[in-house]
């Protein structure tokens, strides 16, 4: 890759992790924009550091996570997300069910249905990669899988927040709505953020609660398809960073920090979230969205619209 390139990809990630006062004209990189700068990157060049940008991305997603802990309080935010537990139970089950249904009637690839369901049912590329190896899925199944959940989940954060506007969606509702139908534990924050706080520490506990079912899904997974692998055992792949993230709410409730290191940690905590996303966004091809195909994305958007519909309508009937 030429030199203006890379040099134009560092620019622009210097400009992600800027402070506000820093930038020229009163520029703000919100999360949307910052993934709209990198897949605008990535349409017109191609990401210069693959692997660095991979990496990068899913452990600074984390520790952005583990971050935001620091700025929640774990009973008030057990008391105010319990609103939207019970659908989330329903919804994992009947999204992987459904979607495993309409892969067979659609004639796709049992593996890659099943990988778009999870991905669609718990937490997109998270859930999916540690599916996978359970799965014993190959590169072409992961790949599809990954694409597909990944674009839909860049549409995501796009979109909310102004339905949300639109429909005059409170704080609550539109939190407890985002982490049920975005996919990404990133987009999911990233819109939650852009909505106010409380729609992000509502739309926060949610989503990583719903993460937790990755465990469950992997053991079933694990059983449904043991014939299929030939009897062996796919490693589980435990979302460790979800109980560092409940750790970090413990320590907030109940040891005296002092306000400027809690108020510094989520400050980075959200600037990492900004970098994630620019990175996630960078690290996107037209190869990628090319090798997908037609059924793949049939299936990933029929189900989208089912949990992002009836998610909205059960959020705005039961929550103020």
């Amino acid at each position: 890759m030429n030199s203006p390139a890379k040099i134009f990809y560092i620019l622009l990630v210097i400009m992600v992790v800027l402070p506000v006062d820093l930038l020229p004209y009163g520029v703000t990189v919100a999360p949307w924009f910052a993934l709209f700068l990198g897949l605008v990157y990535a349409m017109v060049f191609q990401c210069p550091y693959p692997k660095f940008n991979k990496k990068t991305s899913k452990y600074l997603l984390q520790a952005s996570v583990v971050g935001l802990g620091f700025g929640m309080n774990l009973v008030e935010s057990l008391k105010s997300g319990s609103d939207g537990m019970l659908f989330t139970v329903v919804s994992v089950v009947g999204v992987m069910v459904l979607g495993v249904l309409m892969g067979k009637w659609l004639s796709i690839n049992r593996k890659t249905a099943y990988l778009i369901s999870s991905g669609t049912a718990i937490c997109g590329g998270s859930a999916i990669a540690a599916v996978g190896p359970v799965l014993k899925a190959d590169d072409n199944e992961m790949a599809v899988s990954l694409g597909v959940v990944f674009v839909l989940n860049a549409v995501g954060l796009f979109i909310f927040p102004p339905i949300g506007h639109l429909f005059d969606m409170s704080q609550a509702q539109f939190g407890t709505w985002a982490a049920i139908a975005i996919h990404d534990t990133s987009s999911v924050v990233g819109a939650g953020d852009a909505y106010g706080p409380e729609a992000l520490r509502l739309a926060t506990l949610i989503k990583l609660t719903r993460a937790l079912w990755i465990i469950p899904l992997a053991l079933f997974t694990m059983f449904l398809f043991r014939d299929k692998n030939g009897g062996g055992k796919g490693k589980i792949a435990i979302p460790w960073f979800i109980f560092l993230f409940i750790l970090a709410m413990v320590v907030n409730t109940y040891l005296p920090l002092p306000a400027w290191l809690t108020s510094t940690l989520v400050y980075l905590a959200k600037k990492g979230l900004v970098l994630t996303l620019f990175l996630i966004g960078a690290g996107l091809s037209v190869k990628t969205v090319k090798a997908v195909g037609f059924k793949p994305f049939v299936l990933a958007i029929a189900l989208w619209i089912i949990i992002g519909v009836s998610s909205f309508f059960v959020v705005m009937a039961t929550i103020d």
